[in-house]
């Protein structure tokens, strides 16, 4: 019947097609100023040649491997995609390039070896080259363009792709402004000129060829991607042939579509069924050459893929606008067909067409966006497991935190006694009987049902387990709540404004995180919370160092006995404790009461200085999502015009982390130290980010790797020195001081790595780190005696806050890839990974390994 022959699969448009697939460009280096300076014959092609030019939106996340599933299948991929990029598997889902196979068509592939995983078997011929090292430019596309001549000559291939990845490569290294980013431009514009040259040699009178020219995804301000600013998400698609009309007009503005509409596309073009999943629509003017029937049978393919994919995932799929426009238009289509039949080739049935095409292409707009937002299925059973537990262990964290900031920061969760109770069994059962119950029942995969029953049951076991605890905990306040005080003195002291501040500050955050734009601009949570800490830090200075005093001679005592014990230690810690103004305290000289109440004003002034030393920080990184774009100080140190500031601050910065660090350490770690640091300079003046006073502007970039691992070599050699102190403190002779100093040079080691893994305008964040790490530790910390809960609490305050101050954010756009490959000349998966890693927590983990060194150090904490 008709309708049988509407959904017949069309003869291929084109002969030959070729994909050209840049990694990480941007719209703006083909389309603005970087295009026509450096990409001169795509833009006369562009302007004036026979060519369709088209903004590509892709949706995040902005990583290669989904990127290519969205281009080859026309579905949206999930956020767990980003995960899996790192190890891509088989792509199971229809595709382009498996109904192109099963057609027939030859495929040969040259490239990110992402494909060859997605697509094995798919292509008769392929060459892989990896994505992950970053640091090549050159080679990683130079594997792929010694292929062009020999393949340009053959005939024995339908699709060929070429995917580029040195863009993407010096975009993570140096950023979009980098000087290399015109060379390579200026390289990808030579291919597609030998490319499009090739093809229009070869053209026969049947059918044209056709050259796909676009990108995965772009890069943000600072090279990377991953997330959803502009310059991550839009990308040039190019369709350029001899089948189009060449434009008279130069280009206006590009018109926006979807990357997804690629898909269905091509699968038109080269006379294949469209993917299952695709939700792309037709991109019209590719086919607008065809007659008035052609473009119609085309969009009704795509109306009918897409109405077909919507009553799949939707009940109530009649009731949808976009099936009901899509039914009006088919109605309006057969009635513009009788006409047709009948032979009338008037005005009236061009109209008539114009208005079925019309009504088709909102039909596909409106079924393209309904199923974009119903095609995610989310895995429901699983995140309502995974919550519980989060929940469990956060209400058993809150019900033990008066416990936790007592003085002895005593943590304690009554869980044996539960685990043999009535109660932990019965509601084991239960919980597996309900997990029974959903996973027979369930329609679509689940993933805690697709685990083994073992595991599911210690699951269960778990969320029993934690339940129990809960409920005894609970138990417990209420049984201690009815005994009397065995201490009315210690029971009748309240929490101080600190304990106050910092209870509320950790529960607001927490609770924060239930709202998504707390989560994208959740840097400013924490800068909030720290210098509300300060002023409170002030405030307590004041109070002990000023009314206190003059109110309380107890207090009086107390302290010039705290300063006493303190200061009679103070000459092995190298630490000074400024003393109470209280002639008691014994005779000292003049110059050792002028340390003293020095010590006290700078004590005061420390507060005000940290607030300085965040706002600085704040100024050097913009992150978050709604004011990442705007300028920063990093981005005017990252310019080129500006390196040899870079170079003086970068040089500046890393003399103060040495003068921060070398004090607690052994001779033989202070020379590695220094060396060390010299090699950080000169790894990043071997690269190009910084200069030698005495380096000529003409010497080549190299790849660094030599100075890299002289910096590694000494590295290992200060952790290596302090984990032998730490074991012989523990195993030979316990001894804490060598305990303290061993502690001291594994964290001085691993402040050298990341300085050597920090991009140099991110060294001062660094300095900041160290600086304030000593001034709270010798100027607050020690003088107001906070314990142990106090001061774990603070530090991972400022370890949340020197996160974002590196210019982090909780979008993957902001990691930091190049940092996987210092030092390294070929992709190796740990070392990689654990660069990475580091560079990315370096802040957090800093501030922990210094909580271990300052609880360690302090015997009476």
């Amino acid at each position: 019947g008709m309708v049988s022959n509407w959904t017949k699969i069309p003869p291929p448009l084109f002969k030959k097609v070729v994909i050209v697939l840049i990694d990480a460009l941007r719209d703006d280096f083909v389309f603005g100023s970087k295009g026509k300076q450096f990409m001169p014959y795509t833009t006369q092609v562009v302007e004036k040649g026979t060519s369709y030019s088209f903004i590509a939106e892709a949706k995040p996340p902005t990583v290669t491997m989904p990127r290519i599933k969205a281009l080859m299948t026309g579905s949206i991929p999930g956020f767990i995609d980003v995960v899996v990029n790192l190890n891509s598997p088989a792509l199971l889902d229809d595709n382009l390039i498996w109904q192109a196979k099963t057609a027939g068509k030859r495929i040969i592939f040259y490239g990110d070896d992402t494909w060859v995983k997605l697509f094995p078997k798919h292509f008769v011929e392929y060459d892989g080259t990896t994505s992950f090292f970053v640091s090549d430019f050159t080679e990683v596309d130079d594997n792929v363009t010694r292929h062009l001549d020999r393949v340009l000559k053959r005939e024995d291939w339908d699709l060929l792709i070429l995917h580029y990845l040195g863009l993407d490569h010096i975009g993570h290294m140096t950023g979009p402004n980098s000087p290399l980013v015109g060379p390579k431009l200026r390289e990808m514009d030579n291919i597609l000129k030998k490319i499009h040259i090739s093809l229009l040699s070869k053209e026969e009178a049947s059918l044209p060829n056709l050259l796909v020219v676009c990108g995965d995804h772009g890069m943000s301000e600072t090279g990377s991607h991953g997330g959803s600013s502009e310059g991550e998400v839009h990308t040039p698609l190019l369709f350029i042939s001899s089948a189009f009309e060449k434009r008279n007009a130069p280009l206006a503005q590009p018109e926006h579509v979807q990357q997804t509409d690629l898909a269905s596309t091509l699968a038109i073009g080269l006379g294949l069924p469209i993917s299952r999943n695709s939700v792309g629509n037709l991109i019209l003017p590719v086919v607008g050459g065809k007659t008035m029937r052609e473009q119609l049978r085309f969009v009704h393919l795509n109306g009918f893929q897409l109405s077909r994919l919507l009553q799949e995932n939707t009940p109530a799929y009649e009731k949808d606008p976009g099936y009901e426009h899509f039914k009006f238009a088919e109605k309006s289509h057969g009635n513009w067909i009788k006409l047709y039949l009948e032979g009338n080739n008037s005005e009236i049935l061009l109209n008539l067409g114009k208005k079925v095409l019309k009504l088709y292409l909102e039909a596909l707009k409106t079924l393209s966006s309904s199923l974009s937002k119903q095609v995610a299925q989310y895995d429901m059973y699983s995140m309502m497991v995974g919550t519980v537990i989060i929940m469990e262990v956060l209400l058993l964290l809150l019900l033990s935190i008066p416990k936790a900031l007592s003085k002895r920061a005593e943590f304690e969760v009554p869980l044996s006694p539960p685990l043999f109770s009535l109660l932990f069994y019965l509601m084991c059962l239960m919980l597996c009987a309900v997990h029974v119950i959903v996973c027979t029942s369930a329609e679509s995969l689940c993933y805690f049902c697709s685990m083994s029953w073992l595991t599911a049951v210690g699951v269960m076991m778990l969320i029993s387990a934690l339940m129990c605890g809960i409920l005894s905990a609970i138990a417990k306040i209420f049984e201690n709540s009815r005994l009397p005080p065995k201490n009315p003195v210690a029971s009748s002291s309240s929490w101080s404004e600190i304990d106050v501040l910092i209870l509320a500050g950790t529960i607001g955050h927490v609770l924060s995180l239930g709202a998504s734009s707390f989560i994208e601009e959740e840097h400013q949570t924490w800068y909030f919370l720290i210098n509300t800490l300060c002023l409170m830090l002030c405030q307590e200075l004041c109070r002990n160092n000023f009314l206190l005093k003059e109110c309380d001679p107890q207090h009086s005592t107390n302290v010039r006995q705290n300063f006493e014990s303190i200061g009679e230690t103070s000459e092995c810690k190298n630490i000074d404790i400024p003393a109470a103004s209280n002639s008691k305290l014994g005779k000292a000289t003049s110059s050792s009461e002028f340390m003293k109440g020095s010590n006290k004003w700078i004590s005061l002034a420390t507060p005000w200085i940290i607030l300085v030393c965040c706002r600085l920080l704040r100024s050097l990184n913009q992150t978050g999502v709604q004011w990442a774009h705007r300028p920063d100080f990093g981005h005017w140190l990252t310019s080129s015009e500006h390196k040899s500031e870079l170079s003086f601050l970068a040089a500046v910065s890393l003399l103060m982390i040495f003068f921060l660090v070398q004090r607690r350490c052994s001779l033989v770690s202070k020379i590695a130290m220094a060396l060390g640091l010299l090699g950080v300079y000169s790894y990043r003046a071997a690269i190009g980010n910084v200069v030698f006073p005495w380096q000529h502007g003409g010497k080549d970039i190299s790849k660094g790797i030599t100075e890299a691992r002289f910096v590694y070599v000494f590295v290992l050699g200060i952790v290596f020195t302090g984990t032998k102190d730490l074991l012989k403190s523990q195993v030979i002779s316990p001894d804490s001081s060598m305990k303290s100093t061993g502690l001291w040079e594994v964290y001085s080691g691993l402040v050298l790595l990341a300085a050597l893994l920090f991009r140099p305008h991110n060294l001062p964040v660094l300095v900041f780190c160290l600086l304030i790490q000593t001034m709270m530790t010798k100027y607050i910390w020690i003088p107001l005696k906070f314990d142990a809960a106090q001061i774990t609490i603070m530090h991972y305050w400022f370890g949340q806050a020197f996160f974002y101050f590196q210019g982090n954010s909780n979008g993957i756009a902001t990691v930091d890839v190049s940092a996987g490959f210092v030092g390294l000349d070929s992709y190796v998966e740990i070392p990689a990974i654990f660069l990475t890693a580091f560079a990315t927590y370096a802040g957090p983990f800093l501030w922990a390994i210094h909580l271990l060194c300052y609880l360690s150090s302090e015997a009476t904490r």
